[in-house]
């Protein structure tokens, strides 16, 4: 059975697979030059991180019925050639993310509520100044998006004693989310009530611009949003306007509507906006351990016909 894998991965892959999944022959790849020659034989294509080739491989590949991609969000990977075709299974390695990305996320709310950025002014300042801190106990928090990335953040901000809202399109319970609210109505409801707003959900047709002008106005004179999903979530100019007239408290931003951030967009120079390049997942060691351990047990089931994990529904995005 042979698997393509992108060639920067292959040679580590490989070595695992023949131990592992000895069934799997794992052939390489490259994102340019000529397709390899058992391109016609392969019946599974793995996506490492930013790689784009992928789509090509599984529209020439007859015999290519899986698709695997290292990333959680789909929106780029669900391309014309991949919708296209028929019996495609796609997997995503949303369940790796669990760890790194909420972290991020709790880093960021400490930032904000202890005001980290104004004491290590003042000490680059050699000023010595009390500052008034929030806590993140008791405070609320509205979770967008309730995948594995949103539910670990859930499970760490209530660790941290804070009360946890979450919306998504239905209302099956969550592990240390307080109340599940879905709707228009629901989302009003964790808008208004909350004191962060953590964007987790994925981008599709149905949440593109979920934040608009309505939404934003309907936020907490001093909350915070933060957006570790995708850009397009979010109507950027109707958030800069917001930050520029201080509607809200601020907003943490490692996704943008065009990457990288334009230069010349206000969002770089406004005090109350705090940006990382698309880096909440710190591409740890650890992270990278799990995105392996995600793909080979998809792979050992593959290989056996046993029914696949983090399967994409792809009518829907995610």
């Amino acid at each position: 059975m042979i698997i393509l894998v992108p060639a920067q991965v292959h040679d580590e892959f490989a070595a695992e697979a023949a131990k592992i999944v000895p069934q799997a022959q794992l052939v390489s790849y490259a994102e340019d030059g000529p397709p390899p020659a058992e391109l016609e034989q392969a019946e599974a294509v793995l996506r490492w991180v930013s790689g784009k080739r992928f789509s090509e491989m599984v529209e020439q590949g007859p015999k290519v019925r899986w698709l695997h991609t290292a990333s959680a969000g789909v929106d780029h990977v669900l391309t014309r050639a991949v919708r296209a075709k028929r019996s495609l299974i796609v997997t995503d390695s949303g369940a790796a993310f669990t760890d790194s990305i909420p972290e991020f996320v709790i880093a960021w709310m400490l930032m904000v509520g202890r005001r980290l950025p104004q004491l290590i002014a003042q000490q680059r300042e050699h000023k010595w100044q009390w500052v008034p801190q929030e806590q993140l106990f008791g405070r609320t928090v509205g979770i967008i998006g309730l995948g594995p990335i949103g539910q670990g953040v859930a499970q760490r901000a209530k660790a941290l004693g804070m009360r946890v809202l979450g919306f998504r399109r239905h209302h099956a319970p969550v592990p240390s989310v307080d109340r599940v609210l879905t709707g228009p109505d629901g989302l009003s409801q964790l808008l208004q009530q909350s004191d962060y707003v953590v964007l987790a959900a994925s981008l599709t047709e149905e949440t593109r611009a979920l934040i608009g002008p309505a939404q934003l106005d309907e936020m907490r004179p001093n909350a915070w949003i933060i957006n570790i999903a995708r850009g397009g979530l979010i109507d950027e100019d109707a958030l800069i306007d917001t930050l520029q007239n201080s509607k809200i408290g601020g907003a943490c931003l490692d996704v943008f509507a065009k990457e990288p951030l334009p230069s010349d967009s206000p969002l770089w120079d406004l005090p109350n906006v705090y940006i990382a390049p698309h880096n909440s997942s710190g591409g740890t060691p650890e992270l990278r351990a799990k995105q392996k351990a995600v793909f080979f047990d998809n792979l050992k089931r593959f290989v056996r016909n046993q029914p696949l994990e983090g399967v994409v529904d792809i009518q829907r995005g995610y």
